[in-house]
């Protein structure tokens, strides 16, 4: 009998491990096992400062150092190899990534193609044609409002060479249109809840034309986009561009795409649609 696949889930940007709990559950319900990775300078390496307590030291707060300062995306793809490496093991392995994991989980199937059967973008970043710095600049990325983002910084990213954002804040115009931007659909007690598993700190690395998708390496692994419908974080012309850009780099092995409902973090709020979705496609791996 084929061991059954091992899900390794990729968060996004200022997320961590912690995001990926109720999908886990659901996932573990359904009989998969799975296991969720914490990029570096993430999760319980992340830096919280006094500054960002209650009540908060906004001057401390914009100059304090970060642990993320410094990492790369080489950094985060290594680490991620060595937990594919782990995982490989014990049998087939399905990559998931989410959001900007999208690009370590690129970077580390350019690398390590053999450590991966599966990779699954859910809304998340694919590139092929362009860095993804470039495709801010593209009609798809038009609609994308840079505010939800920028009303709550905290200092100078070039000087703290990280970006930090002050999650915690108060400022009802910056909630607003975080809340627009990531879980317009959900409660405001659902939005606030996740808000709170965010970390102030990512780092400024995303990549260069060298860490796009090759035909060569990750062209050769299966893999599926999960679009999300209501995304307006990653829009979904957005994420149908990088379909077709990934199915015309590799034409004979074309994305298995699926769809789900909600925002950039619905799927991850209410995640039973989700987690059978991935049962599904860990049937189609098991079965290939």
């Amino acid at each position: 009998m084929q061991p059954t696949p091992t899900f390794v889930l990729v968060h996004g940007a200022f997320a961590n491990s912690f995001s990926f709990a109720p999908l886990q559950a659901e996932l573990g319900l359904l009989g998969h096992r799975s296991v969720a990775v914490d990029l570096p300078g993430h999760g319980f390496g992340a830096s919280y400062h006094r500054a960002y307590q209650a009540p908060q030291d906004p001057e401390g707060l914009a100059a304090a150092p970060g642990s993320i300062r410094g990492v790369t995306l080489a950094d985060n793809a290594a680490h991620l190899i060595g937990v594919l490496e782990r995982a490989k093991q014990n049998g087939p392995v399905i990559l998931v990534a989410h959001s900007r994991g999208g690009i370590t989980a690129t970077a580390a199937a350019n690398a390590r193609p053999d450590l991966i059967d599966r990779i699954v973008y859910v809304a998340a970043w694919a590139p092929v044609d362009l860095e993804v710095g470039g495709y801010y600049a593209e009609p798809e990325m038009a609609k994308v409002d840079a505010a939800s983002l920028s009303l709550a910084l905290a200092g100078n990213p070039a000087e703290l060479g990280l970006l930090r954002v002050n999650f915690r804040t108060a400022d009802p115009a910056a909630l607003a249109a975080l809340k627009a931007a990531f879980l317009a659909d959900g409660t405001d007690e659902q939005f606030l809840t996740f808000l709170n598993t965010f970390q102030p700190d990512e780092n400024l690395d995303v990549g260069t034309s060298a860490d796009r998708a090759q035909a060569a390496t990750w062209g050769r692994i299966p893999k599926t986009f999960v679009r999300l419908a209501d995304d307006a974080s990653l829009p979904l012309p957005m994420q149908d561009r990088l379909i077709r850009e990934g199915d015309t780099l590799t034409p004979d092995n074309p994305y298995d795409v699926r769809t789900l409902d909600g925002s950039h973090l619905k799927w991850l709020v209410d995640p039973a649609p989700a987690a059978q979705v991935l049962g599904d496609i860990a049937a189609l791996t098991v079965t290939a």
